[in-house]
């Protein structure tokens, strides 16, 4: 008879009482109870996302990837620090559904520890769930722009599916410029042509 391998041990969400630091945050690692994000060191939990919200996300990522340039890499699903607060403050840790960081960002997040950090964000989607629309128009958009990421995308699948982009427009936050809903063509953060109208075929 096979033996089954050991399982990893159950991480508990409960190792830290109070508002959590950034630190405390990271010290968790991977959950097995949710999808996770960190509001003014308050614990968020997601359900898992549908079909076509993951599909979209990596339709999107093979897009992007094939057009960022050298310096520039995309990830997927990746917890952000957006250092709002002091490290030993209660903390904000966003995770966008894509980003496009600086290509040497993970490379420090393994010398030093810790999270990829919003310095390193260049751009960051959000895709809309039915349940996360506020905060993704709202609460979202508010810190990304606090935390400086110059780039902030919207992707809507409700149809017709549609990106909204946005960039920082100095102290009034994100400028919005018209959704698409057939072919995005940019030439900030970097030239690029997404297919909107392909994102869950």
């Amino acid at each position: 008879m096979t033996a089954l391998p050991d399982r990893p041990p159950r991480r508990l969400l409960t190792v830290a009482t109070g508002p959590l630091t950034v630190a405390q945050y990271a010290a968790l690692g991977e959950t097995e109870d949710g999808y996770t994000e960190l509001v003014n060191g308050r614990l968020i939990m997601h359900s898992s996302p549908l079909a076509d919200h993951n599909a979209a996300g990596c339709n999107l990522l093979l897009q992007l990837v094939a057009q960022v340039p050298e310096d520039l890499e995309v990830l997927y699903d990746i917890d952000v620090d957006l250092e709002l607060a002091a490290p030993d403050r209660p903390g904000f840790v966003r995770r966008p559904d894509v980003c496009v960081v600086q290509r040497n960002a993970r490379r420090r997040q393994r010398a030093e520890g810790g999270l990829i950090r919003a310095a390193d964000v260049v751009l960051a989607v959000e895709i809309l769930s039915p349940s996360s629309r506020q905060t993704d128009y709202q609460a979202k958009r508010g810190e990304y722009a606090q935390a400086g990421i110059p780039f902030y995308w919207i992707v809507d699948l409700d149809e017709p599916i549609s990106l909204a982009p946005m960039h920082l427009a100095g102290p009034f936050g994100y400028q919005e410029a018209s959704a698409e809903t057939g072919v995005y063509e940019a030439v900030e953060p970097f030239p690029l042509k997404i297919q909107v109208d392909r994102l869950i075929d």
